[in-house]
């Protein structure tokens, strides 16, 4: 099956890093919804996934969009132990910030100001890049989200023991590793398919 390329370059494209909603435009082009079928659906696992064109092109292998969105929603919606969901945002907020992608640290940095409360920390975040100097918990959990988005293979005991130090468990921890290793490859997947724009008009 061939694919339409579609177009690029958006003259509106974003350009810096907001916690506004803004849109997201693909490369390629995705499902439509009258193309979707029950093996679709169940790849989507959300039903209102598919008003989205990002999860609408990886619906094209919807048994690896279910396994990836199953993964995402453990990630950050299990509630049961670990890292406070504010912060599995932080997590993800930070690595999308270092890695560039300004749609995903726009989705995150939002659910990481509703969860937290703490919109203008999360906006510094934005703002200041991950060098910025927030709290000790919150620095920390930035850190060890930075370390294992630039070289993976680096991040070791020492962010694991800077993140003890602020009051993080065994869970917590792995919670904040879950959600920069799964932004780093999403962000990637991401910035290699499409592109942001600015918010559609309502």
């Amino acid at each position: 099956m061939s694919e339409k390329t579609i177009a690029v370059a958006h003259a509106d494209r974003p350009v810096v890093f907001t916690q506004d909603e803004i849109g997201w435009a693909p490369w390629l082009e995705p499902l439509a919804a009258d193309q979707l079928t029950d093996r679709h659906w169940a790849g989507l696992v959300d039903a209102s996934r598919a008003k989205s064109p990002y999860f609408m092109l990886l619906a094209r292998d919807p048994e690896i969009l279910e396994a990836r969105t199953k993964t995402d929603k453990d990630i950050f919606y299990n509630p049961a132990a670990g890292l406070p969901r504010a912060e599995r945002e932080l997590s993800a907020a930070a690595t999308s910030r270092d890695n560039g992608c300004i749609f995903c640290a726009s989705v995150h940095a939002r659910f990481a100001t509703t969860h937290s409360k703490r919109r203008e920390d999360v906006q510094r975040l934005l703002d200041e890049g991950v060098g910025v100097d927030i709290d000790a918990r919150w620095n920390a959990v930035i850190a060890a989200s930075v370390a294992l988005t630039s070289t993976p293979s680096a991040f070791g005991q020492g962010e694991i023991e800077r993140l003890r130090a602020v009051g993080l468990d065994d869970l917590a921890i792995a919670d904040a590793i879950h959600g920069a290793a799964f932004f780093n490859w999403a962000n990637r997947l991401m910035l290699s398919l499409g592109e942001p724009t600015a918010a559609e008009k309502k």
